[in-house]
């Protein structure tokens, strides 16, 4: 596997929740823009955005982001990566981060922790994050998507539903939940071959895709951070929240 590896960062104009999230202004920036400029300070060699929208394209050149114009009928984030790995013209043993577009306050070294992974798990063709999960609220709720490893370190199932369950208490037994953090690496090979892939009943049924590169026999590797994330944006509450944070300078 090649040195070094490439932030692409998925954004389309569509969400039922906050419409023309790309571009919600944060701090006098549009979001995008944020999450590519936070994603420039890991040890990626480039970040390019990857959208259908070039009102998305116009906002990244104008801040000088690197940004694609993809396909508008992708049917997933993947779907779109894997485009823009065809365009970006990546060997297939390349290294490639995909940073969602909702993330403005991700941690730069989060996503040098995810690559650094796959780099050293080669038996695995994706990685992703995870953060140990200790309040109820949050391990009952199905927003929450969490997730179990083996003793490698390699995940065995991601969930919607409170996993692992403690047979003989309440709530997440200590120790013991972890929460997903959508964050992943990729070999540039195997993003592109993931379309192909049929959909699996457990991805369909859970609503996670990831699901579908378990259920075809390859592994994930689970890289467990000692911090939470920065909080997303997916609705118009969340958006205010990120704005007093980078107002107050976190």
């Amino acid at each position: 596997m090649s040195e070094g590896f490439t932030v692409i960062v998925p954004a389309r104009l569509a969400s039922t929740r906050l419409p023309n999230k790309p571009l919600a202004d944060i701090g006098g920036l549009p979001m995008i823009v944020r999450v590519a400029q936070r994603a420039a300070l890991s040890q990626a060699r480039e970040v390019v955005v990857a959208s259908d929208a070039p009102e998305v394209l116009a906002a990244c050149q104008a801040h000088g982001v690197r940004a694609l114009l993809t396909r508008a009928d992708h049917a997933s984030g993947s779907d779109r990566l894997a485009e823009a790995c065809e365009q970006l013209g990546l060997d297939g043993s390349d290294l490639v981060v995909n940073v969602q577009g909702d993330e403005p306050l991700i941690a730069p070294a989060m996503i040098d922790a995810c690559a650094a992974l796959l780099r050293e798990r080669a038996d695995c063709v994706m990685s992703t994050v995870a953060h140990a999960l200790e309040d109820a609220a949050e391990f009952a709720n199905p927003n929450v998507v969490k997730l179990v490893t083996d003793a490698r370190g390699t995940a065995l199932y991601f969930s919607r539903a409170p996993i692992p369950c403690w047979r003989d208490g309440a709530g997440p037994r200590p120790g013991s939940a972890l929460r997903h953090v959508g964050l992943y690496a990729y070999q540039a090979g195997f993003l592109r071959r993931f379309p192909g892939l049929a959909a699996s009943p457990l991805e369909q049924i859970e609503s996670l895709e990831q699901l579908r590169v378990l259920w075809h026999g390859e592994r994930i590797a689970v890289h467990i951070s000692a911090e939470r994330p920065g909080p997303g944006v997916d609705t118009p509450e969340d958006l205010a929240r990120v704005r007093a944070l980078v107002t107050a300078g976190a």
